[in-house]
């Protein structure tokens, strides 16, 4: 069994893939998407550093972009293979997918109005359709020989819904990829399983160097926030993933509605992608924990919050422009380096009385990062804007595990196995390298771009 590094490594977090051979077949492990940073649109579209026709399957961790965002592109340059995933991750795949795909054509256009005539899109929605037709949805704890001689188990990894440890048992060797490994005790999602017996472990380190905030902490933090920006009588914005973050922020609306006051506020769920995404979740509430159950069950429901407007066309959303108070506004990307929460962004980061809320992981070069790290300018649709606003960061409500919370994970392992680090900025695995090795007197690989590692 052996795995090369192809995306996610060399200090970079996003672009998750990994190329694995065993059995006399190849595997891929994730096909993300570059995020982040003036290059990522030139390096998505680069060729893949493999022949996408000869790849015998595909398996996927879980249905963040960076993890899937290059599928459709894979299976455009050739590949016919099989694509593996947990059965609420095959659900949600289509959904951001197609997503992905009208943005990819959305900035191709935008491109070729500059003058370039040759900018084309990544894929198109017929490529998301191929990649439908490939899907083979699979569901936890259930070993399923997926080629000859290679067998799968997918075990929760409490990072979104369906979000999956992939164990890959081949030519006697067990390979164990984390994806992304979440924080025990996250809302509505069960806790990340305990790893299995393994003899490599390529584990996630976003969080790597630092420990989030108490989640209870963050909560009342949360609310203070509510409290303060009311006081303001601004509008509170809040860039937020589509799957995860948002369907979290809801159920935090719903426990605490009253006591933050929530019923004075106008709340915009201003992403016809989560809506869908919420769609899922009702699908599957199986996977929900038992806290989660309850709060379904509660006279405040998160998905029918009583003042919740989900936006269903770019029309809606426009007419949130003219709201210049009192708004909560949950709009994607994650990151503000696309999608509706950048006209958001345009209308109130001039405005010293409005709020923004960042509540995710920013990556390097993103808007999100460039405002969280004191940006005072931006250029947005064509405009100079001075940044007025108040700019928050509220860590502790990550869907990564911290590195407390990693460090435990992998204390749980049964044969602390070594471990190739991938999915983390310098100094983030760096940092994590020295505790595992301190701790567990391991082998730790940190991973490079084409590096290969036998197991």
């Amino acid at each position: 069994m052996r795995i090369t590094f192809i995306g996610a490594a060399g200090g970079v977090v996003t672009g998750s893939c990994h190329l694995l051979e065993a059995a006399g077949k190849r595997i891929l492990l994730d096909c993300g998407m570059v995020q982040g940073g003036k290059e990522a649109d030139a390096t998505n579209a680069k060729p893949f550093p493999f022949d996408a026709a000869g790849i015998d399957a595909l398996v996927l961790s879980h249905a963040h972009i960076d993890h899937i965002g290059r599928v459709p592109l894979l299976v455009k340059r050739g590949f016919v293979g099989p694509i593996f995933a947990q059965a609420a991750t095959a659900d949600l795949l289509p959904i951001m997918l197609i997503d992905s795909a009208r943005l990819s054509e959305f900035s191709a256009e935008k491109a070729q109005e500059r003058g370039d005539e040759d900018a084309q899109p990544l894929y198109d929605e017929n490529d998301v359709a191929a990649t439908q037709k490939l899907l083979h949805p699979i569901k936890y704890e259930t070993p399923t020989e997926i080629l000859p001689g290679i067998t799968v188990t997918l075990h929760e990894a409490g990072h979104i819904l369906g979000s999956s440890l992939v164990e890959v048992t081949a030519d006697g060797k067990t390979l164990l990829f984390t994806g992304d490994v979440g924080m025990k005790n996250t809302p509505i999602l069960r806790d990340p399983a305990d790893p299995p017996r393994a003899d490599l472990i390529l584990m996630e380190s976003t969080y790597g160097d630092r420990n989030h905030k108490d989640r209870a902490a963050t909560v009342a933090e949360l609310g203070e926030l509510f409290a303060k920006a009311a006081k303001d009588g601004g509008n509170v914005i809040i860039p937020a993933f589509a799957v995860g973050r948002s369907q979290e922020l809801l159920y935090w609306f719903a426990q605490h509605y009253d006591d933050w006051g929530l019923s004075r506020w106008k709340i915009f769920l201003d992403s016809p992608m989560a809506a869908k995404v919420m769609a899922v979740y009702d699908r599957h509430e199986e996977l929900f924990d038992a806290d989660a159950a309850k709060v379904w069950a509660g006279r405040i429901k998160p998905f029918a919050l009583p003042n919740l407007h989900v936006t269903a066309d770019a029309n809606d959303s426009k007419t949130i422009n003219s709201i210049h108070n009192h708004a909560i506004i949950i709009a994607g990307s994650g990151m503000a380096n696309g999608g509706r929460v950048r006209h958001h962004l345009a209308n109130n980061l001039e405005n010293p009385k409005s709020h923004v809320i960042f509540v995710g992981y920013q990556a390097d070069g993103t808007l999100g990062r460039l405002l969280v790290n004191g940006l005072k300018h931006v250029r947005m649709f064509g405009k100079e804007l001075r940044v007025h606003a108040q700019i928050h960061t509220v860590g502790g409500l990550s869907a990564h595990a911290d590195q407390q919370g990693l460090l435990d994970w992998y204390a749980a392992s049964p044969n602390h196995p070594p471990v190739a680090l991938v999915h983390g900025e310098n100094p983030a695995r760096e940092t994590l390298d020295g505790k595992l090795e301190k701790q567990f007197g391991i082998k730790v690989t940190l991973s490079q771009p084409g590096m290969t590692l036998d197991v």
